[in-house]
């Protein structure tokens, strides 16, 4: 048994949902293993159930998995607000996010978050960013335009499969995407900041 293997066999269950929904990401999608997964999902729901989130943002919703997560963790009357801008994706997801038990819970979109989000004229409690990495800094400054002081806002695939620590850097655009966005929330006296070395990495920011 390996150590992944046994924090799967010692936290809460997937559910046969979301077991469903990740199975079918990884054989009707390309780049299925972008989806969150059982260990990240779990985390995703308790850090909404952590932090009380009402209002969450997403960016980059891609099969819905994560959007289900963090829905879950919401109290009645909470919503999660998630976009894709790849609209190829939404006969895919659309369906399985409708049919989950949580849909009422989520507003899914096809469109720019970075554009369309802030026109919501909204605040929000927590932001989970998962879109383009080629375009994370000016994902996090749209989010932190929207999300409420004392908010959080989550950032996956920081460590970009080691990716970060190559020397030369690689000279792809997502790989320097990321190292951007890690140098500048690093950089950022607005903000708290932790990295997690879960999967390809999760940063989790606390606003001022």
């Amino acid at each position: 048994m390996t150590i992944d293997e046994y924090i799967l066999s010692h936290i809460s269950p997937e559910g046969d949902y979301l077991h469903r929904l990740y199975r079918a990401t990884n054989i009707h999608l390309l780049h299925g293993r972008m989806a969150s997964g059982h260990l990240q999902g779990r985390l995703l729901k308790m850090i909404v159930q952590m932090v009380q989130a009402r209002r969450v943002l997403e960016v980059g919703t891609f099969s819905g998995y994560s959007a289900i997560c963090l829905a879950e963790g919401l109290p009645e009357g909470g919503k999660v607000i998630t976009y894709e801008i790849n609209d190829e994706l939404e006969p895919f997801t659309r369906p399985w996010i409708e049919g989950s038990s949580v849909a009422d819970k989520i507003d899914f979109r096809i469109g720019n978050a970075l554009k369309e989000a802030p026109l919501l004229g909204e605040s929000f409690d927590l932001v989970f960013l998962d879109g383009d990495k080629r375009t994370y800094v000016e994902a996090y400054e749209m989010a932190m335009g929207v999300t409420r002081p004392g908010g959080f806002i989550l950032a996956d695939n920081t460590l970009w499969d080691g990716h970060v620590l190559e020397k030369p850097a690689p000279a792809d655009r997502q790989t320097k995407g990321i190292e951007d966005f890690n140098d500048y929330v690093y950089n950022d006296k607005r903000v708290d900041v932790v990295i997690l070395p879960l999967r390809d990495g999760l940063t989790l920011v606390k606003k001022h």
